[in-house]
């Protein structure tokens, strides 16, 4: 039996979904429309404590819909969070079926897109009576900040083995399985101030040191699957003042953890002998945002995606990205998942956008995983 989604009932979801401000740590309004939108397809919903943890309006929300004990269970999920600009977005439904933001703000398909899918997967499977096995669902918060709304949820209360992200760009049919760490760092350099007309000699030039260390740090692609950056600078007071102070901040990222740990590592040892070198005093922080993954592509979870795309006549591919998601902190916790791509383009900009055709591939391409082989 051919299951189809509806475009008009997804499409007027989005759009709906879209007018309710959600950026991360304030998704409080759309997880109560959320959770009644889960009751309502039968499910039993329970928001964890994760709101508390970070002085949020709301937590994660996890639903289960009980299914056919014959029949494996699965995780399906995506994040209620967007980024900014993201306050006061308007939907505009383009002529070539794409759903687009006025271009002042995100169009909110990062992750509408995987929250509509979700519904509307479940929604085609019980109107069509189609037996399933348990359906487990996760809308965390804070995805965007590193994940923190999944590091704070608590795992034991899941029973699947394998999950299923709705969270990255491009038309279903794709899924990454494999994903870098992420570590940022932060160097604060405290030089001596000194007036820079009349004394500077008697001056420790704290953004000299910064200069002088960013001189030496490989920056960009350090190898093909590791990059480092430092994107942010700031200090001194007034032009005629050696700077006391300056921080500078940045991030590395790669599929080796131990290798984007060992080049955030070499950073702070440059720093440091800048800084040692003039008199400065330096402190140097990292923290690991995310860790790298990869699951075999002959993982069940792989090859039961891979074996709906075949049935879907979709593409089926397998492969790296380079974002972290709430997948990273999954795999930390022993569930298997891979992240599915889910028709949203452009994300992190105000030229994102959703198309309608691609999420509605996505939905039946859901609903295939949850019916099993």
């Amino acid at each position: 039996m051919e299951i189809k989604a509806d475009i008009k009932r997804m499409t007027d979801d989005f759009i709906r979904l879209a007018a309710i401000d959600s950026v991360s740590f304030h998704e409080d309004r759309i997880a109560e429309v959320l959770k009644e939108e889960l009751h309502i397809l039968g499910f039993e919903v329970y928001e964890d404590d994760a709101g508390t943890e970070y002085g949020s309006g709301t937590g994660n929300l996890y639903a289960v819909l009980e299914g056919d004990s014959g029949k494996p269970a699965v995780l399906l999920s995506a994040h209620m969070d967007t980024v900014e600009p993201g306050a006061g977005k308007e939907s505009i439904v383009t002529d070539d079926g794409r759903i687009t933001g006025t271009g002042k703000t995100v169009a909110g398909a990062d992750d509408l897109c995987g929250i509509v899918e979700i519904l509307e997967a479940v929604r085609i499977l019980k109107e069509a009576d189609v037996k399933h096995g348990t359906i487990e669902v996760l809308f965390s918060i804070a995805e965007e900040e590193y994940a923190r709304g999944a590091k704070v949820f608590d795992y034991s209360r899941v029973i699947s083995e394998d999950a299923y992200i709705l969270d990255m760009s491009g038309p279903a049919g794709s899924a990454a399985v494999k994903a870098p760490s992420i570590i940022t760092f932060k160097a604060d350099i405290k030089g001596k101030a000194a007036h820079a007309g009349f004394s500077p000699e008697m001056g420790i030039n704290a953004i000299g040191v910064a200069a002088a260390a960013v001189n030496r740090i490989r920056q960009g692609r350090i190898e093909d699957d590791m990059t480092l950056n430092i994107g942010s600078i700031s200090g001194g007071e007034a032009d005629n003042i050696v700077p006391e102070r300056c921080i500078c901040s940045g991030e590395a990222r790669g599929f080796d953890h131990s290798r984007v740990l060992e080049e955030v590592q070499k950073a702070e040892r440059v720093f440091k002998e800048e800084a040692e070198g003039v008199g400065a005093e330096i402190e140097f922080d990292y923290d690991v945002k995310i860790r790298a993954y990869q699951v075999p592509e002959d993982d069940r979870v792989c090859r039961r995606f891979v074996n709906a795309c075949r049935r879907m006549n979709l593409k089926g591919e397998l492969k790296a990205t380079h974002g972290g998601s709430d997948n990273n902190v999954f795999m930390e916790k022993g569930i298997r998942g891979i992240v599915l791509a889910c028709g949203m383009y452009n994300t992190h900009s105000t030229a994102e956008y959703a198309s309608i055709s691609d999420m509605k591939d996505a939905a039946e391409l859901i609903a295939e995983l949850i019916k099993g082989d």
